[in-house]
């Protein structure tokens, strides 16, 4: 699948695509439901199927103190949108100019001078441009003029409200990580290269894969039952601890570190993904390494009863 950067003019062979347009951080059932539209629009219309996106979020550029929020990288989008039958990912860099842009110049320069759409498809409550000067009626409008379909998609509802990348969040700083794979249509999963540790998990012999959280969301502290994918493709059960270890003196930086049950071999410097299946219960501080591996052993025998249950 072919990534494309938005400030440059898209390849001949992707001219004409019907394009879905959103953030799409996390790429839930709601924005499965915009990018279904698109790539079943496109497949009717015999045109390529492409998903844009923005990185880094729009919220990092305006408020660049925010905490730590995102669901996914741009690979892990990259890998989601393929699976969703999409010819190509483009990334607007949203930067200070593109912020800039009103939403004419945006559809203008960027959707029909670089990008020449065939059309567009978003969520209802879509806005771009300057000052968000355009919403999903302003883009409507321009495409009439500009020769472009824009078609709005409805939010996805559950039953409990709308599915947003707001109710995950929710649910994953809860603690509730089968809540959020429930909306995500997948569990949520943090993707980064293993790091060499003070291999204290593997003198208690519990050897764990160091990972750090990077731009991801902070789920709550805590040990989980996990699921790891290595680059080979294989997956393997574990359990992990996510947050910064209160037994272990010195140690305050937050970190994934997983545990994987059954498995040999040096996963440093390669990058795996860990899904997060079902929270096991916060984090300790205990009085001893010892009691530490009493409870290590018994989380052992948690997750994998929990990681049964699927």
């Amino acid at each position: 699948m072919e990534r494309l950067d938005g400030n440059t003019p898209i390849p001949d062979h992707l001219a004409g695509a019907i394009v879905a347009l959103g953030n799409f951080d996390g790429f839930h059932a709601g924005h499965q439901a915009v990018a279904g539209r698109a790539i079943d629009r496109a497949r009717a219309e015999n045109r390529p199927a492409v998903i844009a996106t923005f990185d880094p979020h729009p919220m990092r550029h305006f408020r660049s103190d925010t905490p730590p929020f995102r669901l996914t990288t741009l690979d892990q989008r990259q890998r989601l949108f393929a699976q969703a039958g999409a010819d190509a990912m483009l990334v607007f860099a949203f930067d200070g100019d593109l912020a800039s842009l009103p939403a004419r110049a945006f559809a203008e320069h960027r959707l029909v001078e670089r990008l020449r759409i065939g059309g567009v498809v978003t969520g209802a409550d879509f806005t771009f441009g300057k000052g968000r000067d355009g919403d999903v009626d302003v883009l409507a409008a321009l495409g009439r003029e500009m020769g472009f379909g824009a078609q709005t998609v409805a939010p996805v509802d559950d039953g409990a409200g709308t599915i947003s990348s707001s109710r995950i969040r929710d649910f994953l700083t809860a603690g509730e990580p089968r809540e959020a794979a429930a909306l995500l249509t997948r569990p949520f999963a943090v993707q980064a290269v293993v790091e060499h540790g003070a291999q204290l998990g593997r003198k208690l012999g519990y050897p764990t894969a160091n990972m750090r959280l990077g731009a991801y969301l902070r789920p709550r502290y805590g040990i989980y039952a996990v699921r790891g994918r290595l680059p080979d493709g294989r997956a393997l059960n574990g359990v992990a601890n996510l947050g910064i270890r209160p037994t272990i003196a010195g140690q305050a930086e937050e970190l994934l570190e997983p545990y994987f049950f059954d498995f040999s071999g040096d996963l440093y410097g390669q990058k795996i993904e860990v899904e997060l299946i079902d929270f096991l219960r916060p984090e300790a501080k205990f009085d001893d390494l010892d009691a530490l591996k009493v409870q290590m052993a018994k989380d052992c025998d948690t997750a994998r009863a929990a990681l049964k249950e699927g």
